[in-house]
């Protein structure tokens, strides 16, 4: 009697192996694309660059101005932090009372802290900032009340208006003083800057679609004889667009890297003038810069709108490739 031999897992070994070989390739393909479309532009190197520059240009301007948005929020949080109110006392409070009177003030919810600056000392500094020491020093009587400097808790206008009416409803406080006009202003044109840079952004992304399809439309016109062939031995829409899409893809890389390199020249170049006005009304300020995470997102910006651009200008333009 014959021996009948299990089926043998051949096939399936089989199976596996031509769906690696399948993968593997595939990734050839992409590989020998990837390189045949740098190549293309490597062999046109002033149209590439071209191209290129115009799509670093519509990528300045927005990162730009997010970074300078991105250095008015640490201005306007360093503002904020310093926002305080100034309680002035019933004048004739004396000190004993004024202390007492503090600490109630920072026994309030939403105070971080206080500090008294009695009339003696409220006068002091007063003749210091004007320089009036001797005229000043002819008057029989102060005639300026202890003061409470109430540091808020939550900085935001809305918090501190509350804080405000609480503290002015503490007996012994004759009034509560704040200047949130500043804040509110600087906070309106950081809202107008982010609008402003979303809506440049947008215009100069659109932008970068249209340099890159128009630049793809004509490769695809140039091409158009190729792609016929190839449609004609059965080549997919898939096939035909993926050397187009790398392309695209180079050139918003090729993009991205010159308007890093713009940002860093030009952020070098300004350092020292912005440096010396700030040094001259006594503050530090140096320009902030893209950083390794800026730098990936503008670059990885870049790349995408550039191969966006070429799936749009390809997807349109190889409908009307007809082989003939």
């Amino acid at each position: 009697m014959n021996r009948r031999s299990s089926p043998s897992p051949r096939g399936a070994h089989t199976h596996r192996a031509g769906a690696s070989g399948r993968f593997r390739g595939w990734l050839r393909h992409h590989r020998a694309i990837c390189q045949d479309s740098a190549w293309r532009l490597l062999r046109t190197p002033v149209a590439s660059l071209v191209t290129m520059l115009a799509i670093a240009i519509a990528m300045v301007l927005p990162a730009g101005l997010w970074l300078t948005l991105d250095s008015a929020r640490l201005l306007d949080a360093e503002l904020t932090e310093s926002a305080t109110l100034t309680a002035y006392l019933a004048p004739g409070i004396e000190e004993g009372e004024a202390a007492r009177i503090e600490e109630a003030l920072g026994a309030q919810p939403g105070v971080a802290h206080t500090r008294l600056i009695t009339a003696a000392e409220g006068m002091a500094e007063f003749q210091q900032a004007l320089g009036l020491e001797n005229a000043l020093a002819r008057l029989d009587d102060n005639p300026l009340p202890a003061s409470v400097v109430v540091t808020p808790k939550a900085p935001a206008p809305e918090a501190v208006r509350d804080l405000a009416e609480a503290l002015d409803a503490v007996p012994g406080v004759d009034e509560v003083r704040l200047d949130l006009a500043w804040i509110e202003r600087l906070r309106s044109l950081a809202e107008l800057g982010r609008r402003v840079t979303l809506a440049l952004a947008v215009l100069f992304g659109g932008g970068v679609l249209l340099v890159v399809g128009n630049t793809i439309r004509l490769a695809v016109e140039s091409r158009r004889k190729e792609i016929e062939v190839i449609t004609l031995i059965g080549a997919t829409h898939g096939f035909v667009r993926r050397p187009f899409l790398y392309s695209g893809a180079w050139y918003g890389l090729g993009g991205g890297l010159l308007a890093w390199v713009l940002l860093t020249l030009g952020g070098g170049w300004l350092a020292a003038p912005v440096s010396a006005l700030a040094e001259s009304y006594g503050a530090s300020f140096s320009l902030p810069r893209l950083g390794a995470g800026g730098s990936a997102i503008l670059v990885g910006c870049s790349t995408l709108l550039g191969w966006l651009g070429a799936w749009i200008a390809v997807s349109r333009h190889l409908a009307e490739v007809k082989p003939r």
